[in-house]
């Protein structure tokens, strides 16, 4: 007779693991399946970066829990991932920039991000490795940044010590919904499940379809790059106003540049091409924010894909109309938040009222459904 798990798990990046290693922990039998490596998509190419200055309002209160998650991981993770916890600066270079730091940085304070803004020689006391240029700066001593190539191998292992059944590299091509439960399709063979938890990132869109529910998902290539090894240039994550750069250095000397600059591609594809202009402006930013670093040499660029539903919040909850399989991701800078909100659901699917709000998808399946806004 064919094994039947309580729950499987389809997608393991940081959603789909931390939801399928806290179900374990909770006494569930639970699959884990991922057409690749563990957290080798976006979990695993992104910038690292644990901040709440790029974080949107309504995920303020989820961030700052995953925050503390992220900095106590070698506690509950069981591994390091190679996080830093450190201060955190958006600079405002012009009068338009200032404008929209302070009101960004009052909202996010308001949802309870302890964001303040101080004047350029503030920040420069803070970071004395940023530009002279700079008029104000949004401060947060909430920020920091994590190794993402780490963070497969830190959840592989925990997942294999909490009991669950790992299937790297074994790609999901269908469900079918039965009375029993879920029989998924894999070149492999079938596996059985009560419970589904869909955690694909920007391929929730296509596995959602299997259950026929239609939520469309926005996939942006961001451009990622790394220096070689140089002498310390900054001890901060740094970003600017626009949101265009993400900036901190690595103890062993590289700095990791990054910022949402797209690059070339889709979800069928991944990244295809970098967009050289981009990487360019990209780079010409870094350097007019950390003077030092136009003495560094560019050592690899590459893109990595990010999910975003229509709001720019997560879907994370159940699947309307299909009782036992749920859905988890799609959260715009999600590595940040994403420990905390998998739990959550984790809590849900294991039976217990989750201690904040989950984020379910009917209000992404209606017409009227809001275009995303930023604060």
């Amino acid at each position: 007779m064919t094994h039947v798990h309580d729950l499987a798990v389809v997608g393991g990046g940081v959603h789909g693991a931390t939801a399928a290693l806290f179900c374990a922990r909770g006494g569930m039998d639970v699959a884990l399946l991922d057409r690749g490596p563990l957290c080798r998509e976006a979990s695993g190419v992104n910038a690292g970066t644990l901040t709440m200055q790029m974080t949107r309002v309504a995920l303020i209160p989820y961030a700052m829990k995953a925050h503390a998650m992220w900095a106590s991981a070698p506690q509950w993770l069981g591994h390091d991932v190679g996080v830093v916890v450190c201060d955190g600066l958006s600079l405002a270079f012009t009068e338009q920039e200032a404008e929209i730091l302070t009101f960004r940085a009052g909202k996010r304070r308001e949802a309870g991000a302890p964001i303040s803004i101080i004047d350029g020689k503030a920040a420069k006391r803070i970071e004395p490795g940023i530009s002279d240029e700079v008029l104000i700066a949004g401060h947060c001593e909430v920020d920091g940044y994590a190794n993402a190539y780490l963070t497969g191998l830190a959840y592989r292992n925990a997942l294999l010590g909490a009991g669950v059944s790992l299937h790297e590299n074994r790609r999901v091509d269908g469900v079918d919904v039965g009375d029993g439960g879920f029989t998924l399709s894999t070149p492999q063979g079938p596996l059985r499940a009560r419970r589904l938890l869909l955690a694909g990132g920007v391929w929730i869109e296509p596995m959602l379809a299997w259950l026929g529910v239609s939520l469309p998902i926005k996939t942006l290539v961001n451009q990622l790059a790394v220096t070689e090894r140089v002498a310390p240039v900054m001890r901060t994550v740094v970003g600017i106003a626009s949101g265009l750069l993400s900036l901190k250095q690595y103890a062993h000397g590289t700095v990791v540049i990054g910022g949402g600059w797209q690059a070339l591609g889709d979800r069928e594809r991944g990244g295809v091409e970098l967009v050289p202009e981009r990487l360019v402006g990209n780079m010409r930013l870094a350097c007019h924010a950390i003077p030092a670093l136009a003495g560094a040499r560019l050592a690899r660029a590459w893109a990595g894909l990010e999910a975003e539903t229509r709001d720019a919040l997560p879907a994370a909850g159940p699947v309307p109309g299909v009782p036992d399989a749920y859905v988890c991701g799609s959260v715009h800078s999600g590595y940040t938040s994403g420990p905390y909100i998998a739990r959550l659901l984790a809590d849900r699917i294991l039976g217990s009222e989750p201690e904040m709000p989950l984020f379910p998808i009917d209000r992404l399946l209606r017409p009227e459904a809001p275009e995303g806004t930023d604060a």
